[in-house]
């Protein structure tokens, strides 16, 4: 990619990279056994940023997040309207579904997240209000277009939800957050809504996270009144996962599933098969077996220069979770 960018590769050869790289990810994440895969977003940019490329509406000036490891991360700034995304999270699958043979999971950054992009101070002839309708419009979009190319379930990438509470510990934030991104999912069907999924963790950038010391208290309870069917929750690298896993039971409505990270992403350790047992047979203690299920507790590399973990310890860890899982199956059925 920064090849590319730089001029040094074509468009043929970035794309005949791009194949090797998509087929290979779905091989060996088929070869895990798991019964829903996904690409690994290897051709994005990365997970927050791919409706942005190309876009000539910004400014590299935007928020700084910083990480507990000293790097950042630095959104750009809008700097006129009206707002448009470059491309949609569907518009990758055409490639994906070429070598896919299992049902398909694709992820999409959040409305919120794309909300952050507006300065503090109002942009003339464009103002906020106008934004976030443009937006949620866009996000709607970004949305239908995965399920228009076949996937079967589509996961919002709502990591900023922990953060927005440590930028803001009234919680006003979180609360917009959560509004808007309501009226995201307020444009699809009940039955959509159930293939739709919320992904939630602290950042899992260079093995680092940006808000783990922000209390899953603070965000879990709001995080369930997201209208969405499906939940994936970061745990296995929390602080006291028993804590969380009886705040998420004490939330938990009837139409609802709560993927459980068993696989810690910050952590170069590969897990035993029977270190996910335990972490599942745990969460099964608050969460009634036909709304659970597991995950890892972030991407293994949500920005394309990302490369502390390795696509072999990557694969290790989904084999252990895919493992695990069935481990805690047996026990519990």
């Amino acid at each position: 990619m920064v090849a590319y960018a730089q001029g040094e590769m074509t468009t043929e050869e970035l794309d005949i990279l791009f194949d090797k790289a998509v087929s290979d990810t779905i091989k060996e994440f088929e070869a895990t056994g798991s019964p829903v895969v996904c690409d690994g977003e290897q051709t994005k940019p990365s997970f927050a940023t791919y409706p942005l490329d190309g876009l000539d509406s910004l400014a590299a000036d935007g928020i700084i997040i910083p990480f507990a490891d000293g790097h950042t991360r630095q959104l750009p700034r809008l700097t006129k309207g009206p707002f448009r995304y470059a491309r949609y999270a569907g518009s990758y699958l055409t490639r994906t579904k070429k070598f896919i043979t299992r049902p398909l999971k694709q992820a999409v950054i959040s409305a919120s997240a794309m909300s952050l992009l507006y300065p503090p101070e109002p942009l003339p002839d464009y103002s906020r209000k106008e934004f976030l309708s443009d937006l949620v419009q866009e996000a709607v979009a970004d949305i239908r277009s995965c399920f228009d190319n076949d996937a079967y379930q589509v996961q919002i990438d709502f990591t900023e939800g922990r953060l927005a509470v440590k930028l803001d510990p009234s919680r006003q934030l979180l609360q917009q957050f959560i509004d808007l991104n309501n009226q995201v999912l307020s444009h699809f069907s009940v039955e959509e809504r159930q293939r739709i999924g919320i992904h939630t963790c602290p950042g899992g950038d260079q093995d680092s996270t940006h808000s783990a010391d922000v209390d899953y208290e603070e965000l879990l309870p709001m995080l369930l009144t997201l209208h969405a069917g499906n939940f994936y929750v970061q745990m296995a690298s929390e602080k006291d996962p028993e804590k969380a896993l009886q705040i998420i039971a004490e939330n938990l409505r009837p139409n609802q599933r709560i993927y459980v990270g068993v696989i810690d992403v910050t952590s170069e350790e590969i897990e035993s098969a029977e270190t996910v047992r335990d972490r599942v047979l745990q969460a099964a203690k608050y969460i009634p077996l036909a709304q659970l299920g597991t995950t890892d507790d972030c991407g293994f590399s949500p920005f394309n220069d990302d490369v502390v973990t390795s696509r072999t310890n990557a694969f290790a860890k989904i084999r252990a979770r895919i493992q695990g899982s069935q481990l805690a199956y047996e026990q519990l059925k």
